[in-house]
């Protein structure tokens, strides 16, 4: 999937003994979005922002040794004639001399004298570029500007972390101007260092510069275009994390020495075997209580109570990505856990006061966010008109936050309609479930529409349930309501074989529980999403109360 995008010249940091300015050149080719603002709580940012830094260059994906350099060296070694090597050893020693005699002058010359060298360089960045331009857009992340807030988002290299920051207004002081908007910005990777330099005693200004979008882009050769191919797993990874976010989930907080004590059981041990999962038990009245295995190592959180209304015990993997976490600590007031189920996604949200940072994960590193967590599956997927959809997000547009219930009262429509409309946006990448404050958000992933004619269906499951439908294959026996919740039973004939899926349907319109005799379930479950059987069902019910 191409994105084109197109910088005012680059990034720039000025830099002076009592004052920092940052400048992020943004995607001239999008919607004039920009924000100026001094910052107020210099630290506290900084730890933020470094932590986002550490989820995008995130890859804990296995990487077998490449073994062929220290197979030639050996063999190189075997046809060396050591005898002649020591009869040369003190020519050479005279050489090395001479050679770093010479390099020692050149250090003291000019910089014209250098210049061959910063020209060879940048050569080396430009091949870079051309050959590894994962490198270069890796760091590029997606810059939102809302009314009350700025918030940062970004994907780790290997696709199975998430990073948002959210800074409200309260942390900048002296705000000039801003328009409310997202675009992607020039995030260079010195910019990481010029990040560790803010300090209280320093003024430091951010800002995204508007002056990029006074002059045409079309005959400025200043101007840095960029043509990006993004794989369809990063774009459908943001689709699926928003969807994620907003299921229900297992909620609690986390006092900042019990996360500490979590890392730290992480630095000091060191897996060889498994299992290598993070036993969550959750009593309600009681303090949280983990188990690392496989050491069964106890961790218990006197200062974090369980206030849920029934036993859990939830196992996550992929634990050491936590770490993330470890800069957060001094300047946390607690974190909010968020977990979907055993093996599910999971998600971590420190408050910081006049900040947020969500940390978002898959089921476990290998299990990225766009090959099998398909949770757009089962977020809300009420049919709904697009006349209604559009005025919806219409409506979202205006304030460009608020909770479905704000919505439907506004608009006079039902919650789970509205739901619906913002289920779908959400899946389109135009809008974003905010974990922190409970609403959601305008935040267009793109300038353009996203393809979803390429996207729309993430895995041969959807597009099976949606032939079922078409074969009309699909038959409710059985639907019951109790409590709010809608339990289906039915069958699905496919081919000689019938299956019973059963599948419970919150008054959201989520999936919170499902049954299915295919053989596909009973191996995942609902790890990676329900089955092509449940789906037709859930669907099929769907199509029947319209």
């Amino acid at each position: 999937m191409e994105f084109n995008y197109a910088y005012s010249g680059n990034t720039g940091v000025i830099e002076r003994a009592n004052n920092t300015q940052m400048s992020f050149a943004p995607d001239l080719t999008r919607q004039p979005t920009y924000f100026m603002g001094e910052l107020r709580q210099n630290i506290a940012f900084r730890e933020a922002i470094s932590a986002l830094h550490d989820v995008v260059i995130s890859d804990l994906r296995f990487k077998p040794k490449d073994k062929t350099a220290y197979k030639e060296w050996a063999a190189q070694q075997l046809e060396i004639d050591w005898q002649l090597v020591a009869a040369q050893k003190q020519e050479i020693k005279q050489k090395i001399d001479r050679l770093n005699a010479e390099i020692q002058s050149l250090r003291h010359r000019s910089y014209e004298r250098l210049k061959p060298l910063y020209q060879a360089r940048q050569k080396y960045f430009d091949y870079i570029y051309q050959k590894d331009r994962d490198a270069w857009f890796v760091l590029d992340p997606v810059i939102t500007v809302h009314p009350d807030e700025v918030f940062f988002e970004c994907f780790s290299m290997d696709e199975s972390s998430y990073g948002r920051l959210g800074a409200s207004y309260e942390v900048f002081k002296d705000i000039k101007e801003f328009a409310c908007g997202t675009t992607n910005v020039d995030y260079s990777a010195s910019l990481y260092d010029e990040f560790q330099k803010i300090r209280t005693y320093k003024t430091t200004q951010l800002q995204v510069d508007p002056s990029g979008f006074e002059v045409q882009t079309t005959s400025e050769s200043a101007y840095k275009e960029v043509k990006i191919d993004l794989p369809d797993t990063w774009v459908r990874g943001f689709l699926q994390v928003s969807s994620a976010m907003s299921l229900p989930t297992i909620q609690f907080d986390l006092q900042p020495m019990d996360v500490y004590n979590l890392c730290m059981v992480l630095r000091r041990h060191k897996e060889k075997q498994g299992p290598r999962s993070l036993r969550y038990h959750l009593q309600p009245g009681q303090p949280v209580w983990l188990v690392f295995e496989p050491w069964n190592i106890e961790v218990i959180c006197p200062r974090s109570i369980y206030t849920g209304s029934s036993e859990q015990t939830i196992r996550v993997w992929g634990r050491r990505r936590l770490l993330i976490l470890e800069r957060l600590i001094s300047v946390a007031k607690k974190f909010t856990v968020h977990l979907l189920g055993t093996g599910m996604p999971s998600f971590y949200v420190a408050d910081l006061g006049d900040m947020s940072f969500t940390l978002g994960l898959s089921g476990w590193t290998a299990n990225d966010w766009s090959s099998s967590g398909n949770f757009d599956l089962m977020a809300p997927r009420g049919n709904v008109d697009a006349a209604t959809k559009q005025t919806v997000f219409q409506a979202l547009k205006t304030t460009w936050r608020e909770t479905p219930s704000q919505l439907a009262k506004r608009l006079n429509l039902s919650q789970s309609t509205v739901l619906g409309a913002l289920s779908s946006y959400t899946q389109a990448g135009r809008a974003i479930y905010d974990l922190n404050k409970q609403v959601y958000r305008v935040r267009e992933l793109s300038r353009e529409p996203l393809p979803m004619d390429k996207l729309r269906f993430t895995n041969e499951r959807e597009a099976s349930a949606t032939r079922f439908l078409q074969e009309n294959v699909v038959k409710v026996t059985e639907a019951n309501q109790n409590g709010g919740v809608l339990t289906l039973t039915g069958e699905v004939k496919e081919r000689l074989k019938t299956y019973n899926p059963t599948v419970k349907i919150d008054g959201d319109e989520r999936i919170i529980a499902a049954e299915c005799t295919c053989n596909w379930h009973q191996q995942n479950k609902l790890y990676k999403g329900p089955c092509e059987h449940i789906l037709a069902l859930r669907m099929h019910h769907a199509r029947q109360c319209l």
